[in-house]
């Protein structure tokens, strides 16, 4: 099953480096913030993460597409990512229940991509010097003009990007007889934690970003649940103050990655953009509670300020990442809410973290 080989490609970095590769997608360019995932499988969910829109993706993994194409495992109804840069992508693939090559897939959905890129150089490149905006293109006769289109381009810190991959209507998935109802806020929300929620015998209605908090109370939840998302969550002022009235009304709520940063925000704690992320499937975190070790799935490029959790007193940690240290999740200590940076659903082989939609289940129980 071959693929085809378009001509060469670029990628270009906002300090003016380049490298260049060859075409695997669509013709043309695509801009967004370059930052990369070291997850060895699970490329098809990462391209249809919502929480990558706007973000250039580098797979440190040498080959892409080995296993094909799966309806059955999205995150969201297309892709999401801005463009993909990777080593080597196949020209075939061998699972039988695969409907289509990584290619075809790419051309149908309109992706721009290169491949041949000399992504061990970029990762280390931009290890050192940052995330920052990029573009990838086969437009390469003019580069001064794709700097300056480059330049043009928003910053991710400070910016607002749930509104581009929240649903627009509400709706529900699940049984409608379910023993638990649960409002979920959309920022960017996965379909794996709609499943996992769902397996926990939960009805869910499924609410746009911008929603109120009666939005969400009008549905009689049993608990409430915050989801990840794309981008900044400083300018999300509508959802912060949805998270202050359930937590002020004590309402079980749970938050994931984005949710989790929201709910912090909304009560004084600071968050920042980081040098690089957190985005693999092998990040190593300790449960402070238990003492217990968790292999987790990551994806984010903020992060929830340390000092700044601690100063508050209705706050404590409760997860740390041990690679820097940095907040992995936090509860509160009066309120029947706790969040998580780290994806509990993605369960990348291990499914150390999926305890935490129980106590979600569990803290339901206590309130009811």
């Amino acid at each position: 099953m071959n693929y085809k080989q378009h001509n060469k490609a670029i990628l270009l970095l906002e300090d003016g480096t380049i490298f260049e590769g060859k075409s695997i997608g669509i013709e043309g360019s695509a801009f967004g913030e370059i930052c990369y995932n070291t997850g060895t499988t699970g490329y098809q969910e990462i391209f249809t993460d919502p929480s990558y829109y706007g973000q250039l993706m580098l797979t440190t993994n040498a080959h892409i597409g080995n296993y094909g194409i799966t309806d059955s495992e999205v995150e969201s109804d297309s892709i999401k990512i801005s463009g993909l840069v990777c080593r080597n992508i196949s020209s075939f693939y061998s699972r039988e229940i695969a409907s289509e090559s990584i290619a075809e897939y790419f051309e149908k959905q309109n992706l721009v991509a290169i491949s041949d890129v000399d992504t061990r150089a970029v990762v280390r490149y931009i290890r050192d010097k940052g995330a920052m905006n990029s573009v990838i293109s086969t437009e390469i006769d003019d580069i001064e003009k794709l700097k300056k289109q480059l330049s043009e381009q928003p910053n991710m810190d400070g910016l607002e990007l749930s509104s581009k991959v929240s649903t627009k209507e509400p709706y529900f998935i699940g049984d409608e007889n379910a023993t638990y109802k649960i409002s979920a806020l959309d920022l960017g929300i996965k379909k794996n934690i709609l499943r996992n929620l769902v397996k926990r015998d939960c009805y869910i209605k499924v609410f746009p970003y911008n929603s109120t908090f009666e939005d969400l109370q009008s549905f009689n939840p049993d608990g409430y649940f915050l989801s990840n998302g794309p981008g900044d969550p400083t300018p999300l002022i509508d959802a912060q103050n949805v998270a202050k009235e359930i937590i002020k009304h004590d309402f079980p709520l749970f938050g994931i990655c984005l949710g989790h940063q929201v709910i912090a925000l909304a009560h004084g704690i600071k968050t920042y953009k980081m040098h690089n992320g957190h985005r693999g499937i092998n990040h190593p975190v300790k449960n402070i509670i238990t003492g217990k070790g968790e292999i987790t799935s990551q994806n984010h490029g903020f992060v929830v300020e340390k000092e700044s959790l601690e100063s508050n007193k209705e706050f404590e940690l409760t997860h740390i990442h041990l690679n820097d240290n940095t907040v992995a999740g936090i509860r509160m200590k009066n309120k029947n809410c706790f969040s998580v940076q780290y994806h509990p659903e993605a369960s990348p082989g291990p499914h150390d973290s999926s305890y935490l939609f129980d106590e979600f289940i569990e803290n339901i129980k206590k309130a009811k």
